[in-house]
Formats: structure tokens, C-alpha cells, sequence
């Protein structure tokens, strides 16, 4: 059974929460007592999370491109505004753009690593500033969350810029946690593996696609946003506190094979 403790009265911005492992850990958030806010370019969606109702916490919609400095800016005091304090935050929101590498436009190579990279720098460094300040006045140190992914480890072809951008975020993970921690404030990474989030359920029907995915998977199964999102509660919480720098990886043990598994047809 989920706690209702764990996070209570905290206060959490998730970033891409309007759908997928985003909207699974703004919801897992909430059942644990926190306020989550959740930036989003998807209003539709966004507002759709935003009525659904979950206690004891609740969660609240903010429109904020995370390419856009005064987005972040908007979206940090709107927290504020409505909460103030921010004592978590999750950089989930990303993008991709599939292409070969010879292939690759500059253009798209930019918003990828605009969205993945920066975006969760952008939004670190604004949401870490207001952390700081908030200890330094007696309050309790934060956590951030950056969702990495197992293609910071591994590359897949033709995704030349996705892998690019969350190798960059096992550093950026490590250079955060390094510099906020004489404050108290502790940096995670989540690497998740082949979760079933909506780009997984269109292809779930092509049976060598899937066949190839649980080739790769000694668990045998895809992963499910809820289990991320498990991760990132336990990271979020006091029950991590020791813990600070590192990605946890997510992948049903894809990283420990050097060969396919057998599938059962």
C-alpha cells in the first residue's frame, strides 16, 4: 500500500507531467500527500491531469516550454504563488527526433538537446536557486530528479541526439549533486529501460518489433510508468537520504546482458 506520508505538504513541479512516466509520477506524488505542479506544452492533456482528483495531495497544471527561459521563470513563481516553496523537482519533459546519423538535421539535433539537456539545466539551476535560499532560511534541503534514460550507457543508431542528450545528463546529474550538496540538496537520475508509454503501445502490435524488445529484456516484459514512478517517490523522499548522484536504472536487466534472451512465441 502507497504511503500517504512520505511526501506530505511537499511541494513538486514535474516537467513533461502531462502524460506518460511524467503524468505516473506527478500521480504517485500525489497519492504520497505532495502538491505537485506539472509544466507542460500539452494544455489538453495537462488540464486532463489537472482534474483528476487525488488525495491527500493534489496536482495543478502550468504551461512552460522548458526551451524558454521566461517560461521556467513563470513557472518557478506561479509555484511559488500557489505554494510557496519547492522542495522537489523532477526534469522529465523530452523530445526525440529519428533520423541517421548522416542524416540528422542540425535543426532537430539542436531541439533535442534544447529540450532534454538544457531544458533540465534551465530548470535545475532555477528551481536549485530558490532551494538554496530556502535552507538558508531554515527550511529543509530539496531533491531533484533528472530522467535519464539506459541510452545514456547504450546508443541506438538512429537516435543521434537523444542518446547524446541523456549521456550529457549523467553529468549534468553528477556536476548538480556535487555543487548543491554542501547545501543539503541531493541530485538522482532515473534511467528507465522499455516502459510502456505511447510510443512503445504504437509499435505494440508489430510482433518482430516486440520480439525484438524482449530479446533484450532477461525480465522478460515492458516496464510500466508506475514503476518509474515508484522510484522517483523513493527518491524524493527522506528514505533516499543518503543517496545523491547516481541513476538508477530501470530496465528489466537489460544493461547486465551481453547476448538475446529466448523468446516465448
Amino acid at each position: 500500500m502507497t504511503s500517504v506520508t512520505r511526501l506530505e505538504n511537499k511541494v513538486a513541479i514535474v516537467t513533461g507531467g502531462a502524460q506518460g512516466i511524467g503524468r505516473a509520477v506527478a500521480e504517485r506524488f500525489a497519492k504520497e500527500g505532495a502538491n505537485v505542479v506539472i509544466a507542460d506544452i500539452n494544455e489538453d492533456e495537462g488540464e486532463a491531469v489537472q482534474s483528476t482528483e487525488i488525495e491527500p495531495g493534489s496536482i495543478h497544471f502550468v504551461h512552460c516550454n522548458v526551451m524558454e527561459t521566461l517560461d521556467i521563470h513563470n513557472l518557478v513563481a506561479t509555484t511559488l504563488d500557489m505554494f510557496e516553496s519547492i522542495d522537489i523537482l523532477v526534469n522529465n519533459a523530452a523530445t526525440i527526433s529519428t533520423a541517421d546519423f548522416l542524416d540528422i538535421e542540425e535543426s532537430e539535433f539542436d531541439k533535442v538537446l534544447a529540450v532534454n539537456l538544457k531544458g533540465a539545466f534551465l530548470c535545475g539551476q532555477s528551481v536549485a536557486r530558490h532551494m538554496v535560499e530556502q535552507v538558508a532560511n531554515g527550511g529543509e534541503p530539496g531533491s531533484i530528479i533528472n530522467m535519464s534514460s539506459i541510452n545514456t550507457t547504450v546508443a541506438i543508431a538512429n537516435q543521434v541526439p537523444y542518446c547524446v542528450a541523456k549521456g550529457g545528463l549523467t553529468q549534468l546529474t553528477k556536476v548538480m549533486a556535487l555543487s548543491l550538496a554542501p547545501h543539503g540538496i541531493r541530485v538522482n537520475a532515473i534511467g528507465p529501460g522499455s516502459i510502456m508509454t505511447k510510443i512503445l503501445e504504437s509499435v505494440s502490435g508489430d510482433r518482430e518489433t516486440m520480439e525484438r524488445i524482449y530479446s533484450r529484456t532477461p525480465l522478460g516484459r515492458i516496464g510500466e510508468p508506475e514503476e518509474i514512478a515508484s522510484i522517483a517517490a523513493f527518491l524524493a523522499s527522506t528514505d533516499a537520504s543518503y543517496i545523491t548522484g547516481e541513476t538508477i536504472f530501470a530496465d528489466g536487466g537489460r544493461l547486465a546482458l551481453n547476448y538475446t534472451v529466448p523468446v516465448q512465441k
